[in-house]
């Protein structure tokens, strides 16, 4: 059960009392109440920070028992209006699906109790795993300063937002909202920051109490559970609001959220920074609160910042990781980080280079034993080595490991450290990807349909098995699986791809070729410059075998120049035919769309192959009918992180 809610007094709710006060007393009847304005209209106790409408979706259960069963004031900010995403009831895009978004996101706030929402006004660009190309695209410090503006006008005691954590799966704009809701907890009272929001928009610095992220961080529990089963004083749950109200989302395949199952399990809250002190665990959002007159100084995590490491070392992870890690230690927050592996993928069957850190803040020179644990079966150029750690300085070191050939699954190296009197272990994940070659055709081949042209039956097979599953389920190979073929030329690289489903599902409309995963489909993945952070300078091309009329269709996706190839991929040519287990698709593509020139010292290219699969065979127009997703290199948001895709050569 949620205790009563322990609110700053409010001036006007004071005066209120005393004027009822005062009437009762004199035998008169009361005035009507003053109506609240100014700064105490928006006086807020939650504060939500998230990236796109339907965001709040994690914790929409909290927020309404929060709203509804203890009346606290709750706005929410969100980065963008969605604009950027799939449009599953109609054909708006773009700023208008933007519009239409906002009227759904308001309906499903307004059944949570949530008072108003807020607008950063930023652009929902393309669904991308990279935090860096966000800040790029949105503009950091502006973006930042719209949401410090926001928190000193609302004046939160509690501000919640979603994990900034780079795990896969994390959409990037996801990331930069939580990044700037807790940079926000510290500029927002800081008059240094935004100062012509003090002295020209009328504002003063403030301090929120509390700041937290939803989930749980590595193995510890949340600091606050949430329960969403406790009856609301109209005799619904939080769980089953929460469900009606994120039914409103229709546009984004929300529209049967209403008896969601998942919705009715705790939700979970872990603690990034107080003004409090620091505890293991809390009953609730508002326990210590409120605090009144000065603030004590801020205590801002278990261990406040820093710990002496010594001497040490450190994986070098890969970009996204790295500049996660540099950002927990500057704001000092490093328990959120808890338990947070090093993800690093690696080429299956080829020697890959990881790098290790050696830290050594003394200003003696040492000579150190450094142990390594490679997974069985892998092979490593160490096992165990002396290494010399320069004196005040960060040292670099390169070790080689080379994956079994083929599959093999993800797997753990270990590295421990022999310090003066103990040891430092650590620990990187990693994750082989596959590889393939391209080779060399004397002619090109040609795109269209049927199995009788000649050529493609000639080229090597690569399988994608119903165990190559990144999404959703897959019951057997008769559901879902694939087969594909790639070759190239001096200047084209073409690709046949031959599906096995039990249902083939054509429907989109020939004025809605976009949103390449509501249904059926192919996507076809090249990276020009294997293994970048995201896929704005990649090509992705998402294909519908056939459309509502039986054309074969596609469109760009989520890269740089995103829209149907009849403008953005003129050189681009498809065909698809069915086949008596399903459908294939065949494509011819410009190495100069790709981006790609190839060369002698220039012959890998990043490289996937994703499968999308419905199976509802009376999907509406344009509906949402993602069931399953297959890959040649499968992984958790491996659509919008090209580090985990395969490696293609040209031969």
């Amino acid at each position: 059960m949620f205790r009563p809610r322990l609110l700053l007094p409010s001036p006007v709710g004071s005066c209120l009392a005393a004027t009822l006060l005062l009437a009762a007393s004199s035998g008169k009847s009361a005035a009507a109440p003053a109506p609240v304005q100014g700064a105490d209209l928006v006086k807020t106790d939650i504060l939500g920070v998230f990236a796109h409408p339907d965001d709040e979706t994690g914790m929409a259960a909290t927020l309404a028992a929060y709203a509804l069963g203890q009346h606290a004031r709750i706005v929410n900010v969100y980065c963008t209006r969605g604009e950027g995403g799939g449009n599953m009831v109609g054909t708006h895009l773009g700023p208008a699906l933007g519009i239409l978004r906002e009227a759904e996101l308001r309906d499903c706030l307004a059944e949570l109790g949530v008072k108003r929402c807020y607008f950063l006004d930023k652009a929902d660009f393309a669904y991308t795993e990279s935090l860096r190309i966000t800040l790029e695209k949105w503009g950091n410090e502006e973006t930042l300063g719209r949401l410090v503006r926001l928190v000193r006008t609302l004046r939160p005691e509690v501000i919640v937002t979603m994990n900034p954590a780079p795990v896969p799966g994390q959409h990037g704009n996801h990331q930069a909202a939580g990044v700037f809701a807790i940079e926000a907890f510290d500029l927002a009272a800081d008059p240094t920051w935004f100062p012509e929001q003090i002295t020209q928009e009328g504002l003063h610095p403030w301090q929120a109490r509390k700041v937290y992220l939803t989930g749980s961080v590595g193995d510890a529990p949340p600091t606050v559970t949430v329960s969403v089963d406790q009856p609301l004083p109209d005799g619904r749950t939080p769980a089953a609001v929460a469900g009606a109200a994120l039914a409103h989302h229709r546009s984004q395949g929300f529209g049967s959220f209403a008896n969601a199952p998942w919705l009715r399990r705790a939700q979970g809250f872990t603690l990034v920074k107080s003004v409090l002190p620091f505890p293991t665990s809390e009953t609730n959002f508002f326990e210590g609160l409120p605090v009144a007159g000065d603030l004590p100084p801020r205590i801002l995590g278990p261990g406040d910042g820093f710990t002496n490491r010594g001497v040490a070392i450190e994986f070098a992870a890969r970009p996204a990781l790295e500049g996660y890690q540099s950002w927990i230690h500057a704001e000092r927050i490093e328990h959120v980080a808890a338990n947070l592996v090093t993800d690093l993928p690696v080429v299956a069957g080829e020697i890959n280079d990881i790098f290790l850190y050696l830290y050594n803040p003394t200003p003696k020179g040492v000579d150190r034993n450094v142990r390594f644990e490679p997974p069985a079966g892998w092979k490593t150029d160490y096992s165990d080595i002396i290494v010399h750690y320069s004196p005040s300085i960060t040292n670099r070191m390169r070790l080689l490991i080379t994956p079994p050939a083929g599959r093999p699954p993800d797997a753990l190296l270990r590295a421990t450290a022999q310090l003066e009197s103990s040891e430092t272990r650590l620990v990187a994940r990693l994750h082989p990807v596959p590889q393939l070659n391209i080779p060399k055709l004397t002619a090109p081949l040609a795109v269209e349909p049927g199995d009788t042209i000649s050529g493609w039956d000639s080229l090597p097979g690569h399988l994608i098995e119903p165990g190559f599953t990144w999404q959703g389920s897959v019951r057997d190979a008769a559901d879902l699986s694939a087969k594909f073929r790639i070759a190239h030329t001096d200047t084209h690289v073409f690709v046949e791809v031959r599906v096995t489903d039990d249902v083939v599902v054509s429907n989109i409309a020939p004025d809605d070729i976009k949103g390449h995963w509501r249904s059926d489909s192919v996507e076809l993945c090249f990276d020009p410059t294997p293994g970048s952070e995201h896929t704005l300078g990649c090509y992705k091309i998402g294909i519908f075998p056939f459309d509502a009329t039986g054309r074969v269709r596609a469109a760009r996706d989520a890269d740089a120049n995103p829209g149907p190839i009849e403008s953005s991929a003129p050189g681009t040519r498809i065909a698809s035919w069915k086949t008596p287990d399903g459908y294939a698709i065949r494509a011819s593509i410009p190495f100069s769309e790709i981006g790609f020139k190839p060369a002698p010292d220039n012959g890998r290219l990043g490289f996937n192959v994703l499968v999308y699969d419905g199976d509802k065979r009376d999907a509406a127009p344009g509906e949402n009918i993602n069931k399953s997703r297959i890959a040649w290199s499968p992984r958790s948001g491996v659509q919008g992180r090209p580090e985990d895709w395969g490696r293609a050569d040209l031969k």
